[in-house]
């Protein structure tokens, strides 16, 4: 009954999928593109055997390299698939794998959809990465004798409270997955609340993600153009975050520094570029490709696929989606570059990673912009401290490591 009310539901919201699209296209005109997929319609000649991994936007996406290069390396025989939900996480996949993956939309969740692309694609195994649990794609996978993974699980106690709503479909979902590896204890054991057979922990891959060397010549180059000047960098903000560090940037400016921001999502570039431009600041922008003026006090971050540029080009990060209720973005990467880490209060997405960078000394955390700026301030004049605190990030990141060899263990098991 679950099952048939969920249909329900997805039978009476069809027609106002269209109308969804044509709202999110306001903003990204990509929605319009590819409509199609959406609905299990694709001209993509698949080739050959397929591994099939879903990265629903930029940050599973991001997740999912290391897994990737694994994969490869391991069945040179198979092509990999990359589907996405999102325009960003689409072209985040064109820049980090080029023409070594294929990549799609994964369809809606209507059983012709979800038919039609397992028909078409005919992957020997999936791979979910994170948390996105569709019912008829687990159902039809099975179906299909397909197995389905779940991979790099994390599951907040928000999300596993939604989930919790609609019990019986949710166990049936979980027990339709081939396997399930979890990042920790905590993602593991709300997993079993809902009705999980058996979850495995793994670890988090996104810790076997390494700065990659054209990101750090990238991020030299960028630091020649600023010159002296102390950075400090907002990376990945998140709606009403740059109002916030905008106004405290203007009653406390952390000395000569400048301020880099990079939003999370760039179809919002122009709308924050507005905002300090309209906060009295002196803007450029990244993708004006020229050296960065003395007189410049905000510097946009409107390119995708240099976040590790930018962190290598900054004194001190802070971690963005952390000074309001969004959970916070990945403070992983950032460690791994080695650099201070400064995080807000909000951090549910990446708990127990933000915990442990904390409890080690890699981050600190604040509870406003004004505090922020002020931590700032206070670790551009100290060297030692930054130092300190950019080797506990490295060390940090390096004991995490090995997660992605255990799933692809996993993956491996799954496929015979």
């Amino acid at each position: 009954m679950a099952r048939f009310f969920y249909n329900l539901a997805l039978l009476l919201l069809l027609p106002y999928v269209g109308l969804h699209l044509l709202l999110r296209s306001r903003r990204q005109p990509e929605y319009l593109r590819h409509v199609g997929e959406r609905f299990g319609g694709y001209d993509i000649d698949p080739g050959q055997a397929l591994i099939w991994l879903h990265a629903v936007s930029v940050g599973e996406t991001r997740a999912a390299q290391p897994l990737v290069s694994a994969l490869k390396a391991r069945y040179p025989g198979h092509r990999i698939l990359l589907t996405h939900m999102t325009p960003t996480g689409r072209q985040a996949s064109v820049e980090l794998f080029g023409d070594g993956v294929l990549r799609a939309y994964l369809p809606y969740d209507y059983p012709f959809a979800v038919r039609r692309f397992l028909a078409h694609f005919r992957p020997a195994v999936g791979v979910i990465m994170e948390t996105e649990l569709w019912p008829n794609l687990v159902q039809a996978c099975k179906a299909q004798g397909i197995p389905l993974l779940l991979a790099n699980a994390r599951l907040s106690e928000k999300s596993a409270r939604r989930y919790a709503r609609f019990p019986n479909l949710t166990r049936r979902v979980l027990r339709d997955l081939a396997g399930i590896a979890a990042q920790t204890e905590q993602d593991a054991a709300r997993l079993a609340a809902l009705g999980a057979p058996e979850v495995a922990v793994l670890g988090n891959v996104k810790f076997d993600i390494l700065p990659p060397p054209e990101q750090l010549a990238r991020g030299e180059e960028l630091r020649r153009r600023i010159g002296l000047r102390p950075v400090l960098l907002a990376a990945s903000t998140r709606e009403g975050e740059e109002a916030l560090l905008f106004d405290a940037l203007a009653k406390r400016p952390p000395g000569e520094a400048l301020l880099v921001v990079v939003p999370r999502h760039p179809q919002r570039f122009d709308e924050v570029a507005a905002l300090a431009v309209k906060a009295g600041f002196v803007v450029q922008r990244r993708s004006e490709d020229a050296q960065i003026a003395p007189q410049t006090q905000v510097l946009l971050g409107d390119s995708m696929g240099e976040m590790f540029a930018y962190y290598a080009s900054c004194d001190v990060a802070f971690v963005g989606g952390s000074l309001l209720e969004y959970g916070s973005q990945n403070l992983i990467e950032a460690c791994a570059a080695g650099r201070p880490v400064l995080i807000g209060r909000s951090t549910y997405n990446f708990a127990q990673a933000a915990g442990e960078a904390l409890a080690c000394g890699a981050a600190r955390q604040v509870g406003s912009a004004e505090e922020l700026m002020e931590a700032a301030a206070m670790l551009l004049r100290d060297n030692d401290a930054r130092g300190r605190m950019g080797q506990a990030g490295k060390a940090f990141a390096a004991r995490h490591r090995g997660a992605t060899e255990k799933t692809l263990a996993l993956i491996s098991r799954a496929m015979r």
